[in-house]
Formats: structure tokens, sequence, C-alpha cells
């Protein structure tokens, strides 16, 4: 197994955050410097920052309905909650886990974190179109032109980017829902803002194939025994 899916099977970061460690230096295989393209055998002793590395005997994945609040960071000192420091070792037994695919500070709803750094990188892949769902209202009545206009793709002037064709479908006067394939920065924000509305209130509602059902704000739970199979089997991973 290469060094940088070890690393990712371990939990300590995506494979290319683990190749940003391994240039740095700071991972070591027997006692040497690591080298990009290393292979690991069971028989190898794999360290991060002094700290030796092992396989775990089982993912964890873990669906968290984020309150607004809460920042998506695994470290910051100028955040009031970090996500990392919200989920109870009873659920995460213990482990490091990370998140896969953020929520901003003012926002709420679902998100998946997980110990499998391969996980993380099939789900973060946005060639791969992934569905995310979110439920969103605006500060002004809404046009039938402003959701043609999303479901076709909107120009995003401070990305130079045109959003990807989504599902889109108006609940109300001031709301609607939609789905997502790409997951561009504050995306859903910068598309009503481009319309001329203000997001008053984001809640993600779905990813892939996990809900947030009848979850409760700031509640988390481990992902049952099929859903864990399916969300792997999506990502065209095995587990």
């Amino acid at each position: 197994m290469r060094i940088n899916k070890f690393l990712a099977r371990c939990g300590v970061a995506s494979r290319r955050g683990a190749d940003e460690l391994i240039l740095k230096g700071e991972v070591m295989i027997d006692g040497r410097p690591a080298l990009p393209g290393d292979d690991i055998t069971d028989d190898m002793v794999v360290e991060v920052s002094g700290r030796r590395i092992n396989l775990p005997d089982e993912s964890i994945v873990i669906a968290y309905y984020k309150p607004v609040g809460v920042t998506c960071t695994e470290k910051d000192d100028h955040a009031d909650r970090i996500i990392t420091d919200e989920i109870p070792p009873e659920i995460s037994g213990g482990k490091r886990v990370t998140y896969a695919g953020r929520l901003d500070k003012d926002s709420e709803g679902l998100i998946i974190l997980t110990d499998d750094g391969d996980l993380i990188d099939a789900m973060m892949r946005s060639s791969h179109l992934h569905e995310k769902e979110y439920e969103v209202s605006v500060n002004n009545n809404m046009k039938r032109s402003d959701i043609d206009n999303m479901r076709n793709g909107i120009y995003l002037k401070d990305l130079d980017a045109v959003t990807r064709p989504c599902k889109v479908e108006q609940t109300g006067p001031k709301s609607f829902r939609i789905i997502l394939t790409q997951g561009l920065n504050r995306q859903i924000r910068r598309m009503c803002e481009a319309l001329g509305l203000t997001v008053t209130g984001l809640k993600r509602t779905r990813v892939m194939n996990i809900t947030l059902g009848k979850m409760q704000v700031g509640a988390s739970r481990k992902l049952t025994p099929d859903e864990k199979k399916e969300l792997y089997f999506e990502c065209g991973l095995h587990i």
C-alpha cells in the first residue's frame, strides 16, 4: 500500500494532505524519512510527528446535525465552537474523525465525519457528481426566473465561475429546495446574491444517501451498516 493511501486509511489526512506531510519530513518509516511513493508492508513502523500510526480495524462514519454557530475546522483559536469538539467520545470511539464537506458557520444541517481518508477523498471529488440537498429561505419573494436561473447555472463574478446546472424546487414565496453536485465556496449564498437575494436560513438535509431524518440539532450518530455500505458503494469503495 502506498504511504499516502496508508495515512489516509489511518485518518491522518487526505491523500493530498498526506503527501504534504511527507514533503515536510513529518512522516517516518522504520526510522527514516518517508518518500512520496513509498510502499508500506505489515511489518513496517510508520510515525507521524513522532506518533506511531496503525490502520484502524474498522472505519467510523458519523452523521452530525451541525447547529448554526459551529465552525467546520479542526483548529481555530478565534472560533467559539469547532466541529471536532462537538462529537462525543462514545460516538467517535475516541478516534480522530474529520469532516467531508463544510457548512459555513451561519448554516446548519448534515455533516459526515469519518476516520477514513479514502472515503473523504471520494466524497469530495466534484467529478463524481455526488448530490447534496438543501432547504433555503431568502429575504424577498422569488420570481420564476430566479428558479430557472439557478437551475440553468449562474455566473459568479467573484469566483469567475458558472455554477453547474442543478435541481431546484420553490417551496414558498421566499423559500426553495436545491440539490447540488458541486461545492463552490458559499455557493448557494453567492447564487442568491447574484439574483439580488439574501439567504436568511440554510439547512443541508441530505448528503448522497444519508439524510437528517428526525435528528435533533446538535445530535450525532454512527451510520447504520446498510447506510455505510451504500455510501461506500456510491463512492466506488469497498468496506
